[in-house]
């Protein structure tokens, strides 16, 4: 397992990312060997293939360096196959989303909503508190709030109001997904270098077979390229961090 050093996750084409992403102070000294403490990253998607578009790279980058990482599915993605009911299209597009884990060395987690009818009522913030209580995570990464998919901005409201709920004790993140259709107004504050993983990224969006991915991931090889001119590398993703994180090891 590569270790975890912040000279090695700072150097990276000048990059913002490890320590700077996540807000780590001082989690593993340089030259001691494997990460002394090693994060939970939970990464909310509202559809099966969202966390590995908005993030995949970073879960792969984070997963290899012997993090914890968590893709959390809003809903299993019921209603995105023509032609199948919503049981048939779950079963599908959760196996889908279960291969592309697999690839990116995460843990999927299903949150129990419906894909084109995720709510926000006071049961289903209850229930996604549940969740954040039992995985516990240090970091949270999920949609920008003001995306235009409906479910894109149900689930980051969840997940601002668990964080609201935590007392601020995780890291709130957001990141960006088909930027200038469905993402906008996004100013990224952090960005992490993924040319290493962004292979895996790929193939972790082409397992999602059902949604005709070869259409639309070139969407998102142009916006890893992009970011990553921003920042002297060749691909890269971009975050906005909350900039009222609060206290402990992930301030």
């Amino acid at each position: 397992m590569e270790s975890f050093s912040r000279r090695s996750l700072l150097s990276a084409g000048g990059l913002l990312a490890g320590n700077a992403l996540l807000g780590m102070q001082a989690v593993h000294a340089e030259g001691e060997g494997p990460p002394t403490r090693k994060a939970k990253i939970l990464v909310v998607g509202a559809h099966p293939d969202d966390p590995e578009s908005g993030a995949g790279g970073t879960i792969a980058r984070y997963a290899d360096l012997g993090h914890e990482v968590v893709a959390c599915y809003a809903t299993r993605g019921e209603a995105g196959i023509q032609g199948k009911s919503h049981e048939q299209a779950a079963v599908i597009r959760s196996a889908e989303a279960k291969a592309a884990c697999e690839i990116l060395k995460a843990r999927p987690v299903f949150a129990g909503q419906i894909d084109g009818a995720t709510e926000l009522t006071n049961t289903r913030y209850d229930e996604f508190h549940g969740l954040i209580d039992g995985e516990k995570p240090d970091i949270v990464i999920t949609h920008w709030p003001i995306d235009s998919h409906r479910d894109h901005r149900a689930t980051s409201l969840l997940c601002f109001d668990a964080w609201l709920y935590q007392a601020r004790r995780f890291t709130l993140l957001y990141f960006e997904v088909m930027a200038g259709e469905q993402t906008s107004h996004f100013h990224p504050t952090h960005y992490v270098d993924i040319t290493d993983t962004e292979p895996r990224k790929k193939a972790a969006i082409m397992a999602h077979a059902t949604q005709q991915p070869e259409e639309w991931y070139p969407h998102h090889a142009l916006m890893s390229g992009f970011r990553g001119r921003e920042q002297n590398c060749r691909h890269a993703e971009a975050f906005v961090r909350h900039d009222q994180n609060t206290g402990g090891l992930f301030g």
